[in-house]
């Protein structure tokens, strides 16, 4: 979920400055995180809780009160600072900024043993974009970015089917089956270049402006820092187009340490905890806690795709 990160706080100078170059310093002094990161932690922290309704509606709350001038739209800011616990139909792209730790708690050892795609991760998904993202085009948006991030886990991951071989060693097959199962799934339009998009894309708060043009800057990238460039040579709204984009890219390419560490950087002390806390709890170094709840996981998950 760090790519997320990334995304934003690169991307956050940019948002009202808008730029159509990859030629840009990749971090400035004047760089912050914004709502972006605020919300992908508060999602982290209700997955870690256990993933339910009121464990995304305490979490957003929560965090979105302990930064309340992190630039949060009209509507979601509204609904922070209430009482209310019901959605409002949002279509826009919040859902999909947010919702990367999801996909990181997703199994894709289940996936390669059975062929089926675990179905907690993708619940997660749904829920936390439901909880105020309750207008299909919010739930399509995060749903998509999700199923983006866990193929490419999958792929890029080194994992096969039915003891298949793995195509990590070939990238442009991992983003053709990629693009194709995004545009089967959810009908987003992938066929167009950031060069055909760039020069008359604009400004745009929406999952259906904003998600396509997200992918498609992870399909022309080749490496972590490409993806951000792209995402960022389009304009738009910048720190959300590079914050799903990087979480794509992430999956993918992982993140060169000097770009995590600067990340790190801006960051206060509540939220390096929260990644301090996921690191612990889906770090790969835990192997036998992993490996215990995996089991446990695939097995109830088998159990419960059987007719």
């Amino acid at each position: 979920m760090l790519g997320a990160i990334v995304g934003d706080i690169i991307g956050s100078v940019y948002e009202w400055n808008n730029i159509r170059t990859k030629e840009f310093p990749l971090f400035r002094d004047d760089c912050f995180f914004t709502d972006d990161t605020v919300m992908t932690c508060a999602v982290a922290e209700a997955v870690m809780n256990g993933g339910e309704r009121d464990d995304f509606i305490d979490a957003m709350k929560k965090y979105g009160r302990m930064y309340p001038d992190a630039g949060y739209g009209g509507r979601f800011g509204a609904w922070l600072f209430s009482e209310d616990r019901e959605p409002y139909n949002s279509f826009g792209n919040g859902s999909a900024m947010r919702v990367s730790p999801c996909a990181w708690a997703m199994n894709c050892g289940f996936c390669a043993r059975t062929g089926f795609w675990p179905s907690n991760g993708r619940d997660r998904a749904r829920l936390s974009a439901e909880v105020t993202h309750n207008h299909p085009e919010g739930i399509k948006g995060a749903m998509a970015v999700t199923d983006a991030i866990f193929m490419n886990r999958f792929n890029f991951g080194g994992y096969c089917l039915d003891y298949g071989t793995p195509i990590r060693d070939h990238p442009d097959e991992c983003k053709r089956q990629l693009k194709e199962h995004i545009e089967k799934e959810y009908g987003y339009d992938l066929s167009r270049t950031l060069d055909e998009i760039r020069p008359s894309y604009t400004f745009n708060e929406t999952c259906q402006g904003t998600v396509p043009q997200a992918i498609i800057a992870f399909l022309e990238s080749t490496d972590f820092e490409d993806a951000i460039r792209n995402a960022i040579s389009l304009g738009g709204d910048s720190d959300t187009l590079a914050a799903i984009t990087g979480s794509i890219a992430e999956a993918a390419y992982g993140i060169p340490d000097r770009i995590k560490d600067k990340a790190y950087s801006y960051l206060d002390e509540p939220l390096k905890d929260v990644l301090r806390r996921w690191k612990r709890t889906y770090s790969p170094q835990n192997k036998k806690s992993q490996a215990f709840h995996a089991m446990i996981t695939s097995v109830n998950e088998y159990l419960r795709s059987q007719p």
